[in-house]
């Protein structure tokens, strides 16, 4: 009977030690993959734009009040965040609190434009709803053609001398931090840094 019970015991003590060596196994394995794993950043899938380019130029009235110039060299040697958004976008509804938090921090070098089309009572709707009086807000089909846009949230960096800097799609704060950092860096964005640098 004891002598069953110190086997058993012995038996016990192996399969937890098997345990935790497999479990230092997978923790080592997942450790090399997540070096492995560089963060892509925001994804560029605009054709048409490149970094480097001039960014296409507009002076268009905005919803919010105002002229919005977009393109060229900016008198008060701004860049521009233009971000594209929908209002039944929801993955846009949820990076808005990020935008309106980076207009306040990086106003020193950047003012944020944000960029819509369909109809204008919804447009203000939505501008009213979701406290986006601060902004300037176009509403044109022809910003989102120029730049191609196909999928939203879509952000382009322009810099303050006109030429288009960096561009992605948008679904979290890092990928809209990416663009900043790509510009930074020197590239249209974080992938094509990674491809430079692989």
């Amino acid at each position: 009977m004891i002598q069953a019970l110190v086997v058993s015991n012995i038996l016990a003590w192996l399969v937890i030690l098997a345990l935790l060596l497999t479990v230092l196994a997978l923790a080592r394995q997942i450790g090399l993959l997540h070096e492995r794993i560089r963060p892509v950043g925001a994804l560029a899938l605009g054709k048409v734009i490149k970094a480097g380019e001039d960014a296409p130029l507009f002076n268009l009235p905005g919803l919010t009040g105002g002229a919005v110039s977009l393109g060229g060299v900016q008198p008060d040697g701004l860049a521009t965040l233009l971000f594209f958004l929908s209002p039944t976008c929801p993955v846009c509804k949820t990076l808005l609190p990020v935008l309106k938090s980076m207009q306040s921090r990086e106003r020193d070098w950047l003012r944020v434009v944000l960029a819509s089309d369909g109809e204008e009572g919804e447009q203000q709707a939505f501008i009213r709803r979701e406290g986006l009086d601060g902004f300037p807000y176009l509403l044109s089909p022809e910003v989102g053609m120029a730049y191609q846009i196909g999928k939203l949230p879509y952000g382009v960096l322009i810099d303050g001398q006109g030429k288009v800097a960096a561009h992605g799609l948008i679904n979290t704060r890092e990928h809209l931090e990416s663009l900043f950092e790509a510009h930074r860096l020197g590239y249209a964005s974080v992938q094509q840094f990674h491809a430079a640098h692989g």
